[in-house]
């Protein structure tokens, strides 16, 4: 990395926050330095997850001082948090550098602290008990956006205390599908601090060629499909994109997953009252899951009311709890695994479903 070579007339800044292990040592290779200074700030980015090159005491001076002048680090600015009194679940308001706002939550319990992150500025899906579809689309995370969340969260809330990773925030993980497996081959990295790739879990609604292809990348992350009803016509109405990628084919690329990453899938069924939780949608489930090895996660609906919804999504109700407890026993009685995702952070709009956030710049707030 010469001076002949990086001129501020000839140079623009370049991110580095987001370049995988390779992309590094390329790009330090390009600048005519040693492929090992990739390595090095691969490990103060994502290991010891500094924020400024000045903290990289590894390198030498002269390149910390052009790293300074002709590279970037920031991507997100940390807006404010909000920690539910109720769980202790924490939830983290983030703007980007071109002013967008993006939300993540840390979600404590026993045995584990995981972190939801999101890959989109909203989501372009609609689903119809989600906040996040409500407030519209905008645009896809970076690599480097993605990832941030990870280490400013990690920095706020303690270095090595997050243990999960969840892309279950903002947006459709498999429609920023080249970013995220990016974020992916960060965190396959064993210079990456403390998050391998069996604690990380990618949800998605369901697009069934970007599950196969993620199948086929031989990063062996955990597989979320938001499943909420096995009837197409009752799926097309909560989730718009089941009229493009049905449930049947979703299945079909989700068998392919399993089989090909050894894995066990998770189906989220968030409980609505009389439309997926009748007699028809329990046996149903009973019959997947005794023909594909999975766990579901049954989530009782919450509420969207601070996105003032319309239409059908204002007419969502929750089930009855005698109904989702009846629901778990004639699961569990059958012999699948079922985990109630009792609201966590509702009380601040960051339980599962409530992730959005009004433009500002509109005069409007959550």
């Amino acid at each position: 990395m010469t001076e002949q070579n990086l001129t501020e007339e000839s140079v623009s800044k370049t991110m580095l926050k987001g370049l995988t292990l390779k992309e590094l040592k390329d790009f330090f290779t390009a600048a005519e330095e040693k492929k090992f200074r990739g390595e090095q700030v691969f490990e103060w980015l994502y290991g010891h997850m500094v924020q400024s090159f000045d903290e990289m005491s590894t390198l030498p001076n002269y390149l910390r001082k052009k790293l300074n002048l002709y590279c970037e680090l920031k991507t997100l600015t940390l807006v404010s948090t909000q920690t539910s009194q109720r769980s202790g679940t924490k939830k983290y308001l983030f703007e980007t550098n071109d002013g967008h706002l993006v939300e993540s939550v840390i979600i404590p319990d026993i045995k584990r602290t995981t972190l939801c992150i999101s890959t989109q500025v909203g989501c372009p899906l609609d689903c119809q008990f989600c906040a996040t579809g409500l407030m519209g689309y905008k645009r896809n995370l970076t690599s480097g956006e993605i990832i941030d969340q990870f280490l400013l969260a990690s920095a706020d809330y303690g270095k090595n205390k997050i243990s999960n990773i969840v892309y279950m925030g903002m947006g459709e993980p498999l429609l920023n599908y080249a970013n995220t497996l990016k974020t992916l081959h960060i965190f396959a990295e064993e210079k990456t601090k403390d998050i391998s790739l069996r604690r990380i879990t990618v949800s998605t609604a369901g697009i069934a060629p970007k599950i196969i292809e993620l199948a086929d990348s031989g990063l062996k992350v955990k597989l979320a499909l938001s499943l909420h009803s096995l009837f197409e016509e009752t799926r097309n109405k909560i989730m718009p994109i089941n009229k493009k990628y049905s449930i049947t084919e979703n299945l079909e690329a989700v068998r392919y997953f399993a089989k090909q990453t050894d894995t066990r899938i998770t189906f989220e069924y968030v409980m609505l009252k009389d439309l997926n939780d009748r007699s028809d949608d329990l046996n149903a489930l009973v019959r997947l899951c005794k023909s594909i090895p999975c766990k579901i996660n049954v989530i009782p609906f919450n509420s969207i009311a601070h996105m003032n919804p319309t239409g059908f999504a204002k007419e969502l109700e929750p089930s009855q709890k005698f109904r989702v407890d009846e629901f778990v026993k004639t699961l569990r009685d059958a012999g699948i695994t079922v985990i109630v995702r009792y609201t966590q952070g509702e009380d601040i709009a960051a339980a599962c479903g409530q992730l959005a956030y009004k433009n500002l710049s509109q005069g409007e707030g959550e």
